[in-house]
């Protein structure tokens, strides 16, 4: 069924995508998008929408799942700041340095794959949790990549394209929980399995992970890309009049004076962050019906997990991290009390530019749910019955519908409950659908400049976000054109 807002549902999220491209304001379009969706919605009154705007604002933070994510969006900026100032991240790039034999001056081709392997192997190593793999692996390799000359954009999509594929390929984290509940409401009795049958056409993840791995050996750079390496390589980490997605005091941050370079200062932090996911999922999914029901612990401890609050678990965790470093630097007097506040504080505002960002893309999302732009465009789906473009055509409209909202859970609620009728009725296997609108989700994705994980990968790259959009997009672009075609052969082939 099409909305009543129809196809005006398409124009706050198509224009702000293309003033933030345009116009590299990307505050600047996210709440002029707000303001247009909310003007349609009270029908031209500009002071009504002017106040509603400012009242979606507000909304985004009644979420506690927004709310939960901004706060672990702004805390991790602390983490970033200890392991840097306690000479943690310099202990690490001593340690790859001599690993790899790195003199200055001697820094060969050879090493800067290296680097990028060992960056991409990270990002694929936490899978628990997509915000926690690009955030470490921008935070840890950022340093190493500015020494060696490779550019901030290339890590962030690095850190963009393998942290959700391998989380939606490995979904034993709140991706998983999510999938699986939504295939429980749509009648499956064993919705892991089918989740699972699902990822051998999840075509797109895995050849964004293919193709990346491909991009880090070879180092075969898209103009895009290989112009920024070009600049990299002068030294220069960002264009004239970039914008940063990070402030500089959390860029550019010495080690204390006196204390030695010791990477277990970064190491250990880390560690205590990533296991402390797992162990959050299942706690805030252990009382949950799913899991009280098992008839065994280790039943009941995965499902558990299955059922767990990804930002509720991503937020514990990253407070847990910060806990336990300011703990570690005390016992090895690095910091007083006094300057463990001040850095946490001090990391928190640093990041408040991410902040207010995820808010604003929170609050634009909320307007497409009101516009029903997702069901819009879902709906245009109709007009097509040939089975065989089925699986392709769910996959182009997950695609649009996570570039125009900016988030893939959002796109997968929104089409996994259309995709598996619509499967049942023309005849088509479940899993196929599945996949097709997992994988189209995770495109859309890559490449929106308003989709938070795209947002975060920029931050965690210390990049311009409209440069790291730029150099991903054609990538993203390849790998999503081959997943067309290879649904449509899927869908003709029967």
């Amino acid at each position: 069924m099409i909305h009543e807002f129809g196809i005006w549902s398409l124009a706050p999220p198509v224009i702000a995508i293309v003033l933030a491209i345009w116009t590299k304001q990307v505050y600047i379009s996210l709440i002029f998008g707000i303001f247009l969706g909310l003007l349609i919605v009270v029908e031209g009154d500009f002071v009504e929408a002017f106040m509603a705007t400012i009242d979606s604002f507000v909304h985004v933070f009644q979420d506690a799942g927004n709310t939960r994510t901004i706060m672990f969006s702004s805390i991790i900026g602390a983490l970033i700041l200890f392991i840097q100032r306690s000479g943690g991240v310099a202990g690490f790039i001593k340690w790859v340095s001599q690993l790899l034999e790195v003199q200055d001056g001697q820094i060969s081709s050879t090493m800067k794959i290296k680097v990028q392997l060992m960056a991409f192997l990270t990002g694929l190593f936490i899978f628990v949790e997509s915000s926690i793999s690009s955030l470490t692996v921008g935070s840890i390799f950022r340093p190493l990549f500015d020494k060696m000359g490779i550019s901030r954009e290339k890590l962030a999509y690095i850190a963009d394209s393998s942290s959700a594929p391998i989380c939606i390929l490995l979904p034993f984290n709140g991706w998983g929980a999510l999938i699986m509940g939504l295939l429980i409401v749509e009648g499956f009795s064993n919705p892991f399995q089918m989740m699972m049958q699902s990822i051998v056409y999840n075509i797109y993840p895995l050849l964004a992970l293919a193709l990346l791995l491909l991009t880090v050996l070879l180092q075969w750079d898209l103009p895009a890309m290989k112009k920024a390496e070009a600049r990299a390589q002068t030294g220069k980490y960002l264009w004239d009049n970039a914008q940063p997605m990070v402030a500089e005091e959390i860029t550019s941050i010495e080690p204390k004076t006196g204390v030695p370079p010791r990477m277990i200062n970064m190491v250990l932090p880390l560690l205590v962050m990533i296991a402390m996911m797992p162990l959050m999922l299942m706690y805030s999914g252990w009382e949950s019906d799913v899991a009280q029901s098992a008839t065994s612990t280790p039943g009941k401890m995965l499902a558990a997990l299955g059922q767990g609050s990804g930002s509720f678990a991503g937020l514990l965790s990253v407070i847990i991290a910060v806990l336990f470093a300011s703990v570690l630097y005390a016992t090895q007097r690095i910091f007083a009390l006094g300057e463990t506040v001040d850095l946490i504080f001090k990391g928190i505002s640093g990041l408040m530019p991410i902040a207010l960002l995820l808010m604003l893309a929170f609050a634009i999302g909320g307007v497409c749910k009101t516009l029903g732009t997702g069901t819009y465009v879902a709906g245009l789906a109709e007009e097509f019955v040939n089975p065989g473009l089925i699986p392709a055509l769910i996959f182009l409209i997950s695609c649009f519908i996570a570039f125009s909202t900016g988030t893939s859970w959002g796109t997968f609620a929104i089409m996994i409950p259309i995709a598996i009728p619509m499967a049942q009725g023309l005849g088509i296997p479940e899993a196929l659908a599945i996949g097709a609108a997992l994988g189209g989700g995770i495109f859309g994705d890559h490449c929106s400049p308003i989709s938070d994980t795209t947002i975060l990968s920029s931050m965690a790259a210390a990049t311009d976000h409209i440069d790291h959009v730029r150099t991903q997009f054609p990538y993203a672009l390849l790998a999503g054109g081959v997943a067309v075609v290879g649904y449509l052969l899927i869908g003709f082939a029967g």
